[in-house]
């Protein structure tokens, strides 16, 4: 595997984990807790009895009982906090999508403060076993001691955030507002604003390789390993091809399942050898679910679901659905003005990668076509898919983009037609679906 993708993925997999935060605060917890114990043992614990008795002056018996009290408080909320994350997951889970599952655990909020609690039990623990009484040896580590009060006022602190963000974290808006900023955040990474509009020219440019391309013998490629690819390294797919004088096309893309001995790419020009399909594999980050890093269309399938399970017979909830759609439509507005790389990659004028990836008429297919297929006779839904896709009419200036949305609209209007029983409405679809055509672009 590139080390790059490598790296990402174990990132990744560690910022959805609920143990990495919470071990790092342990451990920064530990440390604290003997560094402190070591001032103590210079000898300064006297002067600072005799300046601030009543901070300093605990004795051994009443150090002991205060730090237990501090340590089986702290393990407690932290097991109540832990059943909290989990019965918020499965509400969360039920009521949206099990895709939003991730969201939740990657939760630095979520993190940190189990990490707070769990890192204060363990502080505890280690002062109070240096905590020394009788005539002989007496130690009591008088400001480490002072520390524990003071993070437990802090983790006190930190409940009370807890119990704020994790019933604000439940709420439908903020759900879906957390993944449209990640999935923006994927757009600006995967379609930067400066490349500006799309290039008519070399589309066309493209057509014409592709007929050439139809008359080369390809050989396949095949997966090494079975689940969603997650991120390509194209750079090392490129280098693979340049060594090689070949051309490297992608037959999986990002986000699509790939089976073992299935075809990942095609090569031309060469019969692969096991090192070219090691090489080959290795540009592929595959793993067990779908990530947004790469892959904004992973994001947009999260907000899908909870349209979808908003639209359910069962739920019913027909202003989440709007909500979805609104943000659905940020998500493309983002993108209709931004130019979708040319998926042919070249070096001194020869052919070298063909890349798999998503266009704006995928996206919007993946964004729209569900919703519209579920949200049959719903006037409030049909309505605003109609609306979104008149503000992005006005926002792109690409002749092939217009026809995408305008033949949505006209999807939109003939599910209308078939679905909504009364005239009034069926007139107000049908005006919303009139915009579309008529609005210019920006």
């Amino acid at each position: 595997m590139d080390p790059m993708n490598q790296l990402r993925k174990r990132w990744e997999n560690l910022r959805a984990s609920l143990w990495f935060i919470p071990a790092l605060i342990v451990a920064g917890a530990v440390a604290l807790a003997v560094g402190l114990i070591e001032v103590d043992l210079l000898g300064h614990r006297d002067r600072l009895v005799e300046r601030w008795p009543r901070l300093f002056g605990a004795g051994a018996e009443g150090s002991r009982g205060l730090l237990s009290a501090i340590a089986g408080s702290m393990i407690t909320v932290a097991g109540v906090t832990f059943s909290i994350t989990v019965v918020a997951m499965t509400l969360a889970s039920s009521q949206y999508t099990s895709r939003i599952l991730r969201n939740f655990m990657r939760d630095r909020a979520n993190q940190t403060v189990l990490g707070v609690f769990v890192g204060v039990f363990a502080y505890c623990l280690i002062v109070l076993r240096t905590i020394r009484g009788g005539d002989e040896g007496a130690f009591v580590p008088a400001l480490a001691v002072l520390v524990a009060v003071l993070l437990a006022l802090v983790a006190i602190g930190f409940l009370i955030y807890f119990i704020h963000h994790i019933a604000a974290s439940l709420q439908a808006t903020n759900i879906i507002d957390s993944v449209a900023t990640e999935t923006l955040q994927a757009v600006d990474r995967l379609f930067p604003a400066e490349v500006g509009q799309p290039d008519d020219e070399q589309e066309g440019e493209t057509l014409e390789s592709e007929v050439e391309l139809a008359s080369r013998v390809w050989i396949t490629i095949p997966a090494r390993k079975t689940g969603y690819i997650q991120g390509i390294a194209a750079e090392a797919l490129l280098d693979v091809a340049r060594r090689h004088s070949i051309v490297v096309r992608m037959e999986r893309g990002i986000g699509d399942f790939v089976i073992e001995d299935s075809p990942l790419a095609s090569v031309a020009g060469k019969q692969p050898d096991d090192d070219d399909v090691r090489q080959v594999n290795g540009a592929y980050s595959v793993g067990r679910h779908r990530t947004v890093h790469q892959d904004a269309g992973y994001g947009i399938r999260q907000i899908v679901d909870v349209a979808l399970k908003a639209l359910s017979p069962g739920i019913n909830d027909t202003t989440t659905a709007v909500i979805c759609v609104d943000y659905l439509g940020a998500i493309l507005a983002r993108l209709a003005a931004r130019k979708v790389e040319s998926p042919y990659r070249s070096e001194q004028g020869q052919l070298r990668l063909i890349c798999r990836g998503p266009t704006f008429a995928s996206l919007l297919a993946d964004a729209f076509d569900q919703i519209r297929q579920n949200a049959a006779g719903n006037v409030a839904v049909l309505a605003r898919l109609l609306e979104v896709l008149a503000i992005l009419a006005a926002r792109t200036a690409d002749p092939k983009r217009h026809l995408a949305l305008l033949q949505h609209a006209d999807l939109i209007a003939e599910a209308a037609e078939r679905s909504v029983p009364l005239a009034h409405d069926r007139a107000t679809i049908q005006a919303a679906r009139d915009r579309v055509f008529l609005r210019p672009p920006v």
